[in-house]
């Protein structure tokens, strides 16, 4: 049976690829479908459907390699792990509903037909499904730790000035990011004076208050001085309605200001002069 299985998917390759492109464009996610162009999904789709045939010539080790490798290229390209489920059983239904159709399998052998295709159908699946997800997971990590490198840089801006812009939300790991960066930014750039610019926080809470102030505590420590700039309306009204305590914290409205401020600590200021004639 597993040999007249094969010899009708190799013989109706095109057939079955054809099939399977029209009815993956007809139930999955539009998304999904329209995240690539239709000659690279055309490609895919021929791709996926090769990886399925080849487990009836490959080894386990090999099939499992290509497997793995079609699972970081749709990875990349989009495809959810819906619509690559969804592909696996499309395929067993144009396979099965195909030999039907040409009388491939009748009454009397259809049991053996469907015990058959399910033993090869379900490790395949398996095995597709735990390859998507790894490599999901390590593209998510990846992805995480870059953003992570991205999202709180000590940049400075004037000789022993620095400033941390935040944008977004503030939880535990990242604020353990924040202080990590702000006391190594403070040693490598001699900083005397750091402004956390809170503009882009858009919710500040007792924790977010707390880690915050945590940090600048941990800026006094190595003998610089900080500053928290950036704080709005709306968010010094959350701070005193919360009874936050910022008393020991240097606060200005504008980043503008915190500048202006900070290098007034330094003995500097900015002069406006006159342009030549």
């Amino acid at each position: 049976m597993r040999k007249r299985i094969f010899n009708y998917v190799q013989s109706h390759k095109g057939e079955i690829l054809e099939k399977w492109v029209k009815e993956i464009k007809e139930e999955a996610d539009e998304r999904a479908v329209h995240t690539m162009s239709a000659q690279m999904f055309t490609r895919t789709s021929n791709e996926f459907v090769e990886m399925l045939i080849s487990n009836f010539v490959e080894t386990e080790e090999e099939f499992n390699e290509r497997v793995q490798d079609f699972a970081e290229k749709v990875v990349r390209l989009g495809w959810p792990l819906t619509v690559v489920t969804l592909g696996v059983r499309l395929f067993s239904q144009i396979v099965s509903q195909g030999m039907m159709d040409e009388k491939l399998i009748g009454r009397q052998d259809h049991i053996e037909f469907t015990s058959e295709f399910e033993r090869w159908m379900f490790p395949i699946n398996n095995t597709i499904i735990n390859a998507y997800a790894t490599t999901w997971e390590r593209t998510v990590s990846l992805q995480k730790i870059a953003l992570q490198e991205l999202s709180a840089p000590l940049i400075p801006v004037f000789d022993k000035i620095s400033v941390m812009p935040l944008v977004g939300t503030i939880d535990t790991e990242r604020a353990k990011l924040i202080m990590e960066n702000l006391l190594d930014g403070v040693v490598n750039h001699r900083s005397e004076v750091v402004l956390i610019d809170i503009t882009g926080v858009p919710v500040v809470d007792t924790m977010v208050a707390h880690h915050i102030i945590q940090a600048a505590d941990a800026v006094r420590l190595v003998g610089a001085k900080c500053m928290i700039v950036g704080i709005r309306p709306e968010i010094a009204q959350t701070i005193v309605s919360l009874g936050i305590n910022l008393e020991q914290v240097l606060t200005t409205s504008t980043l503008k200001k915190g500048i202006e401020e900070a290098l007034t600590m330094t003995e500097r200021k900015i002069v406006e002069t006159e342009g030549e004639n």
